[in-house]
């Protein structure tokens, strides 16, 4: 990345006294939470689920399911623009990190940076760009370039220098399939990730992602109902250790039992040929409270705030920089 562009790294702790940050997306499943008359029961009992279901999976040496916590940091990655005399920063990335807590032995250390991943750029190609294109359209299509410049954003904070003082490994990005697609169980099965799935064909989300550098595995864990998406480089399986897994595991399956619980909360799992859908019925709801419609909304607006504040001022040079970024 050259000295036009630089990052920064912010930290703040994920627990039952968190308030978001103005620049935090509230469309974020952590900072949706945060809000409200129930906020912080909304976080505590979210941090207890986390709890419970991370001691569920580690479960040797485990006798009473209560060895293990899980601490979360929400990391947020600041693109810091220097142009002809002018500073300006924009919050591109935020992303959570697991800590992992042993309790019989008093040890700390660190979980799987990645988790849940929410970016402004990813709401103005999604919630502006997209169907801008598409508004007069009578067959859908993607913008030129579609996703180009946010991939390069990703890819250039994960191999800076900032990110490689601060993190060890490379991020997993854990989120929800696609209800657009069918899914198939394969005969390999993880001992912590559990049955893989294989899909019928890329989603856009897996696309777009790729563009990140990203690839996709879809693996549903012991007593999970439904596949969850892991994104990653190198070898998931082989790369981080059981217990770096599982902290992504319940830390991401929370959430969207939470999100979506149609799918990740259902009452049946999910059989040898899926096809997730939120019009499905038979679930059951969490003692959380989450707005999934003020999500959506949110998501436009803040896709338009990035077009105002952060596509348009600096377009021409950032298409330059990503058109020019090799990695």
């Amino acid at each position: 990345m050259n000295k036009e562009f630089t990052f920064t790294i912010k930290s703040i702790s994920f627990d039952e006294n968190y308030n978001p940050s103005e620049n935090t997306r509230i469309t974020t499943n952590f900072a949706n939470l945060a809000r409200g008359e129930k906020r912080q029961d909304n976080l505590r009992n979210t941090l207890v689920m986390i709890d419970n279901r991370f001691n569920s999976l580690a479960h040797w040496d485990n006798p009473k399911a209560d060895r293990y916590s899980v601490e979360l940091e929400i990391i947020t990655a600041q693109l810091n623009i220097s142009l002809e005399g002018k500073a300006d920063t924009f919050p591109v990335i935020e992303i959570l990190k697991t800590n992992i807590v042993d309790k019989k032995t008093n040890e700390r250390f660190e979980g799987i940076l990645g988790n849940n991943f929410s970016s402004y750029v990813r709401d103005y190609d999604f919630s502006v760009s997209l169907p801008e294109h598409n508004k007069n359209q009578s067959e859908f299509s993607l913008p030129g370039n579609f996703g180009e410049l946010h991939g390069n954003i990703f890819k250039n904070f994960v191999n800076s220098d900032v990110y490689k003082e601060n993190f060890n490994k490379k991020p997993v990005i854990c989120l929800s399939v696609s209800s657009k697609n069918t899914y198939y169980r394969t005969g390999n099965q993880h001992p912590v990730l559990g049955i893989e799935y294989q899909q019928d064909e890329l989603s856009l989300t897996d696309e777009y992602f790729a563009k990140m550098g990203l690839r996709v595995r879809y693996f549903m864990p012991e007593n999970s109902v439904a596949p969850l998406a892991f994104y990653f480089t190198g070898d998931l399986l082989t790369d981080y250790t059981n217990l770096e897994l599982i902290s992504t595991i319940s830390t991401m399956e929370t959430f969207q039992k939470i999100y979506r619980p149609e799918i990740y909360n259902a009452n049946s799992p999910a059989g040898k040929q899926y096809q997730p859908s939120l019009n499905y019925q038979d679930y059951s709801l969490t003692r959380i409270v989450y707005d999934r419609e003020e999500r959506s909304q949110l998501a436009i607006e803040q896709g338009k705030f990035t077009e105002e504040y952060f596509i348009k001022p600096y377009q021409t040079v950032l298409e330059q920089w990503s058109a020019n970024s090799v990695l």
